[in-house]
Order: C-alpha cells, then structure tokens, then sequence
C-alpha cells in the first residue's frame, strides 16, 4: 500500500509540476492557462477591465490585454508577454467518466495549487454569468481553493481536458471541456469575434407566474412565458410583440422556460427569424422574429 501510495504521489507530483508552467493568475482572484504563443484563455467572470495583470509563476508580471470575452459562455482570451512560457498540450479527446484528474491553478498569482480527483460527470449544464445555460461541461472533484477558476484540468499524461470554472455550491468542480468546439471559440477571440447570440429583448416571467397572473385578472391559464418587459427597439418591440403577451411555442415547439425558448432562438438563427405564438387576453397570435442585429442576452430575458 505504501508503495502504490509512493507511486500516486509522485505521479500527481509530476504532473502538476509540468501543467503549472503553462498556468498563470489572472488579476487578483483567478487563474488562466498558456494556449498558445502571447495567448492566455481564462474565465470571462474573471475579467475586470480592459487591461489585467497576469502573474507567472516564476512571479513576473504582465499587463494583457483582452483579445476577446464571451460573457455568456465564461470564457475570455487574453494577449499577454508569454517569454517562452510553454502553451499546455490538448488531449484531444474528451473526458472519462470515472477517470483521475489534477487540477493546476495559480490564484491570482498567490501560488500554484493542484490537486487530484475525479471525473463525477461529462455532460453537466451550468448558468453562465448573463444566467443563460451552458451544456457539456466536465465535473470533478479535484480540490481547489478561491481564484482557480480559469485554471487547467488536465489527464494523468498533463494533457488539457478542461478549463475549470467554478465550484457548484460547496462540491464538485465545473469545467469547460476543451474539445473542438472550445478551440474554434478561442481562435474566433484571438480574431476578435465576439459571438453575438440571438435574442428577443424581453423579460420574462416564468409559466408559474405566468398561470397566476392569468388566473388573478380571469383570464383561462396557459402554459408559457409571460412578457412583462420589452426593450425598446429589440427585435420582439419590432415585431410587435407587447408587455402581457404570453409566448406559448417557438418555431412550433412549446415553451416551458426560458431555456427551452434559448435553444430554439439559437438553432433557429442560421434562418434569421422565427415564428412564435403569443396569447395576447385569450387570442392566439403568430408574430414572425427577425433575428438579425440581436445581441447577446442579458440575465431574465431572452
């Protein structure tokens, strides 16, 4: 037992050892990772500005820049003096269930912290800081203190499986994964394309609310999402749709929440416009959205 214990040790040991010189603080309380030559990815919440001060972990300083925040998916690219500091190798592939990790951080710039877990879950969803749900992220246990966030979750082989997060509640740990998808959204920041993701402009109250408020004025309940706000000159405004309107479906499918209203606006996009039923008193109306020129969502609405 002593000898396996031995073997563990100095297994984690190494692996931490290597990971932390691609491992960075990132402003005063988190982390990021080296990606590439001049390049540092880190959680959007991490952000404090336009320029933040990135600490290696040989204790050098650096000012960075932002290249590209994506607020609505916590993830934020940074240009920053990297002076051969290595970039972290993908795995490449995605995690296992079940599989040992280490987690490296460096919170902000106040030593290098690792620990070892493991992966309780692949597929685990998440709200971002705008409160829009984030799908796919990896779950672990690897302990980590305050400010790791944005630092690497990484395999038995020191490849990157992950970007962590946050920690959900006081248990496990949240990462992104770093699959192809995250590639393509740092290369897309490293251009300084910013998504822009589609939205209605409106605040909305949930189908609970929706059905007492109904039910308070007389009217006959219906599920769906209650407008109770619409921003002026958002798309829904351009299309009509009015305070008190209850949306029912989107593009055909009933909406029970607001991330159910989310998903379709997003795969609806690539067409520019969707189609809604609202409820306006006890009528049923058809309001076609256009899309175009709908920015990122703000928390409470879609």
């Amino acid at each position: 037992m002593a000898k396996a214990l031995e073997e563990l040790s100095a297994g984690v040991s190494e692996v931490a050892t290597m990971v932390s010189q691609s491992v960075v603080g990132v402003g005063a309380g988190g982390s990021g990772v080296i990606v590439g030559s001049g390049l540092v990815a880190t959680n959007a919440h991490n952000l404090r500005g336009e320029e933040v001060i990135v600490t290696f972990p040989d204790g050098r300083r650096e000012t960075a820049q932002v290249a590209g925040a994506d607020h609505e998916g916590d993830l934020a690219l940074l240009r920053v003096e990297t002076s051969g500091a290595p970039a972290v190798e993908w795995a490449g592939r995605p995690a296992r269930l079940g599989e040992a990790v280490v987690a490296v951080s460096l919170p902000g710039g106040r030593g290098t912290r690792a620990g070892l877990g493991f992966v309780s879950g692949a597929d685990v969803a998440f709200r971002g800081p705008g409160g829009r749900r984030i799908t796919g992220a990896v779950e672990h246990s690897a302990p980590l203190p305050r400010g790791s966030s944005g630092g690497a979750l990484v395999d038995a082989e020191g490849k990157l499986l992950g970007i962590n997060t946050h920690r959900e509640g006081e248990g496990f740990y949240l990462a992104l994964p770093a699959d192809e998808q995250l590639r393509s959204r740092i290369d897309a920041l490293s251009r300084g394309e910013v998504p822009l993701r589609p939205r209605l402009g409106v605040a909305l109250a949930p189908p609970r609310v929706a059905r007492r408020l109904r039910r308070s004025v007389g009217l006959p309940e219906r599920d769906g999402l209650l407008v109770h706000a619409v921003e002026q000159g958002a798309p829904a405004e351009r299309a009509g749709i009015r305070q008190g309107d209850l949306i029912v479906t989107a593009a055909g499918r009933p909406v029970s929440s607001a991330d159910v209203l989310a998903e379709v606006l997003e795969s609806e996009s690539v067409k520019g416009s969707v189609e809604l039923v609202v409820v306006r008193g006890v009528d049923e109306v058809t309001v076609a959205v256009d899309l175009s020129g709908g920015g990122t969502a703000e928390q409470a609405t879609a």
